[in-house]
């Protein structure tokens, strides 16, 4: 029943995001003028994710997961550990469940103050989702002032929140956030909010880190993205 209700929820905000991808391409096509067969093709593409999304989203987690582990990730990974990245992006590093050893994966830089909110595509089938669940330490590498730097943090799983609406919050008066969000929502077959509560960044990488489940795990408010 859980699932039914998560992938009824997921419908509206990947039709929306999947129908602005699609916008975009025939705008540009309008636009800056162009043959119609690249938005043609990619609007045919979005509609068949679509289908494949709510039909078979094991099928998509595999195809997605293997795009990103072996095309999209280790590129974008060097480039953010070496902080040439845009600033929507951060680099989140797990400990792994069997080999113990560091596990590093770009996503979207969701820092509302001293919360760090992630929405995991693929749910508790992504590999650093289920790393938390084993050790909810994690460190983050971001943007902090001018300078990308390490900070530590621990994460806590909380599939009662609506992605779309965590989403939405950490989207408000931000482009990138925006544009990551519709990827996300385009490529993701089982949405999740992960929450982590930061280090205060004055304290060092090695600062204690309080267990999120003593805080509030609202959607994201409050003090604007430093």
């Amino acid at each position: 029943m859980g699932r039914a209700h998560s992938a009824r929820r997921a419908v509206v905000p990947l039709l929306i995001a999947s129908t602005v991808m699609a916008a975009l391409q025939w705008f540009q096509l309008v636009a800056f003028g162009g043959g119609s067969a690249t938005p043609l093709v990619y609007t045919l593409v979005l509609v068949v994710n679509v289908v494949v999304t709510l039909a078979f989203p094991r099928v998509k987690w595999h195809l997605v997961r293997a795009l990103q582990k072996y095309v999209v990730n280790p590129p974008v990974r060097l480039l953010l550990h070496l902080g040439l990245m845009p600033l929507g992006y951060a680099l989140i590093e797990t400990r792994g469940r069997v080999t113990g050893r560091p596990r590093r994966t770009p996503v979207g830089n969701g820092r509302v103050g001293d919360v760090f909110w992630v929405v995991a595509e693929h749910g508790e089938r992504a590999g650093y989702v289920r790393n938390v669940r084993s050790d909810p330490r994690v460190r983050l590498r971001m943007r902090v002032g001018w300078r990308f730097r390490w900070v530590e943090g621990w994460a806590t799983l909380h599939p009662e929140l609506d992605p779309a609406q965590v989403q939405r919050r950490l989207s408000a008066w931000h482009p990138l956030r925006a544009f990551n969000a519709m990827q996300v929502q385009v490529l993701g077959s089982d949405l999740l909010v992960v929450r982590i509560d930061l280090a205060p960044t004055g304290q060092g990488e090695r600062a204690p880190v309080r267990p999120a489940a003593a805080l509030s795990p609202g959607p994201p408010h409050g003090r604007a993205v430093r």
